[in-house]
């Protein structure tokens, strides 16, 4: 079974752009939908993403949290934008950011279209309790935070979040 440990945090400030040294360019939608997903009716997301000219398709277990099930398989691109147009309502596109700090790879995605203005950077951990350094430019955690995971980012997006839920 593959686990996946990953922290959330949102981004403060521009001084990240400096230490990134590749981007993606992400565009991604889910198979299912978040309200199946949060009532316990489905147990995972399914998602399909494409990156460049490489397509996914990923499984993830609904626990909200560090530590999830996680299954990424590689899929023909024909096959992903075949899906993608099956894909529930709701797409991500966003920008990621690499940018390696202190030994761990930091992802940092700056979300377009419904969700522009949002900027989030994971972090992936060998253990929960794994000790990461910490830059300037890292604001809140929100990795309990389900708002912030992508496929409520799909279904709700940063624009219709009221002035508090975009203060977290």
């Amino acid at each position: 079974m593959a686990i996946e440990i990953e922290r959330k945090f949102r981004v403060i400030g521009e001084a990240w752009r400096g230490q990134a040294h590749h981007r993606l360019r992400i565009a991604q939608a889910y198979l299912n939908d978040s309200e199946a997903l949060a009532s316990g009716r489905e147990q995972c997301s399914v998602r399909i993403r494409i990156t460049g000219e490489s397509a996914n398709i990923n499984i993830k277990s609904r626990e909200a949290g560090a530590r999830r099930q996680e299954f990424e398989y590689p899929i023909p691109l024909a096959d992903a934008e075949s899906l993608m147009r099956l894909a529930c309502e709701g797409r991500i596109e966003k920008v990621r950011h690499l940018v390696q700090l202190g030994g761990h790879l930091w992802e940092i995605d700056e979300f377009a279209g419904d969700n522009a203005g949002l900027v989030v950077a994971e972090i992936e951990l060998q253990h929960e309790g794994e000790p990461f350094d910490r830059p300037d430019w890292l604001g809140a955690e929100v990795t309990d935070c389900l708002r912030f995971y992508n496929m409520a980012l799909a279904a709700r997006p940063f624009h219709h979040w009221t002035a508090e839920e975009k203060s977290c």
